[in-house]
């Protein structure tokens, strides 16, 4: 399945029509996120000087070296010219999410906004909020479909070699460097045409994956030896953080990414999930091996949803009471969790 309803969309960025651009991206962005709306704001440069990227929230210090990060605006530092911003836009991009909810209480200015608004995304689902879009759920990554609806409409020459590093990171990420079941044979090949137009993937390999910090490479080796849970009835392994381990190792944003996956490197386990108290409330996230929807059990119990191996979701009760709810829930599939790959 896929949609594109953007023809309008490059005509009037061609035309100079529209020429002051707002991107953004869901909170707490991940590789992909960044790379696309960083991604996207050096393909718009080609036209316009007044494009602008502002993200819900803060993300990772590993994604900092992203060229053109030092012009991204985070709407918590910056609402006031965040939402100057946007009453200046002639469109907004919203990338890597497909519901105005994923954008916080920016979700609520841009619908109020009246902008056209343009959804570039790979997620399943998406709620009709946009004017144009350029979606399918095949795609590995938005970074995959940035590179592929720029080079489409305007031509290589729109794709630096900043640009192509900022898309790499968001492909490789969100593949889990090429290990993930979204990458196809077309990851590869877009990989290659990104790495002919000057991506660095050695360099970027080593920004993402060789750089924990002391404390965050202690809290991985406290989860494995005192943290980790296996229920081998149901095939699975079950992390959970309070909020006083959170602030032992010192967490901050950005420490936690790739924690769920480790879980998934033991042998038998085909369900992995860590739970994390984040105060206000219990962020989840849920990866799984072969045909088991980890989305549809998110979506099914912890107001969540995502890729079919990948996903996320939350609760409003208690840590305490969202581990205990899991592990009942969890019950249920023990029959088909026990039937992958046998």
């Amino acid at each position: 399945m896929r949609l594109d309803t953007t023809a309008d969309l490059v005509d009037k960025i061609k035309s100079g029509e529209y020429k002051r651009f707002f991107i953004t991206t869901h909170h707490k962005p991940d590789g992909d996120a960044m790379g696309s709306t960083l991604g996207l704001w050096h393909v718009l440069k080609n036209f316009s000087d007044q494009v602008t990227v502002v993200t819900p929230t803060d993300y990772s210090a590993d994604l900092n070296w992203l060229p053109g990060n030092d012009h991204v605006v985070n709407f918590e530092e910056e609402s006031n010219r965040a939402v100057a911003l946007l009453g200046e836009a002639d469109v907004v991009f919203c990338l890597d999410f497909n519901r105005l909810s994923r954008i916080n209480q920016l979700g609520e200015l841009v619908k109020n906004s009246a902008k056209p608004t343009v959804m570039i995304d790979h997620h399943l689902e998406p709620e009709e909020f946009y004017s144009y879009a350029f979606w399918t759920p095949q795609a590995s990554s938005t970074c995959e479909l940035i590179f592929e609806w720029s080079i489409k409409n305007f031509g290589k020459d729109v794709v630096s070699k900043d640009c192509v590093n900022c898309l790499f990171t968001g492909l490789m990420t969100d593949t889990g460097n090429f290990q993930y079941n979204n990458t196809k044979p077309h990851t590869h090949r877009v990989a290659a045409d990104m790495m002919e137009l000057g991506a660095d993937h050695i360099a970027i390999h080593e920004r993402i994956y060789d750089v924990f910090s002391p404390t965050r490479s202690r809290l991985f080796g406290y989860c494995l030896y005192q943290k980790l849970e296996i229920i081998e009835d149901c095939r699975t392994a079950l992390i959970y953080l309070n909020k006083e381990e959170l602030e032992e190792f010192q967490v901050v944003t950005g420490d936690t990414e790739g924690l769920v996956n480790l879980g998934l490197g033991i042998k038998g386990i085909v369900f992995s999930v860590l739970i994390i108290d984040r105060t206000e409330r219990v962020k989840m996230s849920f990866r799984s091996k072969g045909n088991f929807a980890a989305n549809e059990f998110a979506g099914n119990y912890f107001s969540g949803g995502g890729h079919k191996n990948a996903a996320g979701g939350q609760s409003e009760e208690s840590l305490e009471a969202t581990v205990e709810k899991f592990r009942s829930e969890l019950v249920k599939y023990k029959e088909e969790l026990q039937s992958i790959y046998k």
